[in-house]
């Protein structure tokens, strides 16, 4: 007897502390609910920007790679940036007047996104991975089959495009077309020089002529295509692992806002519904 009534006292003063850290927790739960919406919107816009950018590398370089899923973790995030707008507006709605439809939707597409970012993170990373290995070989396949700059061959123009927009020449430097002095599009007597890709465009009479390195570019193209497929895919899957930290804790707050607020009106059917 003497028991009870003390774990009772104990409970009914222990019950307003109870109430008030809830009050907090629930409180603390709205405002970070209410900045992370905020938060999404902008970081939305900086993965539409990794996801273009990833997947215009692939169209703009889709010569130099065998794999045809390259572009899968750019248009990945870019799904996810266009997810993330109406879920930064639930998120947002949510703390201002909680709403259980409303954080049921949101729950349902806070775990999409989830999926979403942490597939194109994956993907981004394994993709780096393999591409990487496989530059170097592409690139000297296409540079010991070129055969000349105005030819019309599909790897001789992709050649020429990748050192003009790169803004480099050769495979590592510019003395690698030297060892190809014996190339098939220089004619026995014709004097030799570098490809017109490899001249810099303010030097419009440039024909590769060696005598005028200046007017040269001089750094080779794998150097450079290797560290901007190493820039995008850090960038996209960096992006993609602090948006998920961020959804995880807009699930926890959502979460203990659900709690405040559970779906009381839901029940099981039964036969004594109906009775």
């Amino acid at each position: 007897m003497v028991l009870s009534s003390l774990s009772s006292l104990l409970s009914l003063s222990s019950s307003p502390l109870w109430c008030y850290e809830d009050f907090w927790l629930g409180l603390f739960a709205r405002y970070l609910l209410r900045f992370l919406g905020f938060i999404f919107w902008g970081t939305a816009a900086a993965l539409v920007f990794g996801g273009v950018f990833v997947i215009l590398m692939y169209k703009n370089y889709r010569y130099l790679f065998q794999e045809s899923l390259l572009s899968l973790p750019g248009w990945l995030a870019v799904a996810a940036a266009l997810i993330l707008l109406p879920t930064g507006v639930l998120a947002i709605s949510v703390s201002a007047k909680s709403s259980r439809y409303q954080q049921g939707t949101l729950m349902y597409l806070l775990l999409i996104l989830l999926c979403l970012e942490m597939s194109s993170a994956v993907l981004a990373k394994f993709y780096s991975i393999q591409m990487a290995s496989e530059l170097k070989s592409t690139m000297g396949y296409l540079f010991h089959q070129y055969n000349g700059t105005h030819s019309q061959g599909s790897g001789s123009r992709a050649l020429d495009v990748l050192q003009r927009n790169l803004q480099c020449c050769g495979v590592q430097n510019y003395t690698d077309w030297l060892k190809a002095r014996d190339a098939s599009w220089h004619l026995p007597d014709e004097k030799f020089h570098l490809p017109e890709s490899c001249c810099k465009e303010k030097y419009s009479h440039c024909r590769g002529d060696l005598g005028h390195l200046e007017q040269l570019f001089q750094e080779g193209c794998l150097k450079k295509l290797e560290d901007q497929l190493h820039f995008v895919v850090l960038y996209v899957f960096w992006c993609c692992i602090l948006l998920s930290v961020l959804e995880l804790f807009a699930v926890i707050s959502n979460g203990i806002l659900m709690r405040h607020r559970p779906f009381h009106d839901f029940q099981i059917l039964n036969s004594s519904t109906f009775s």
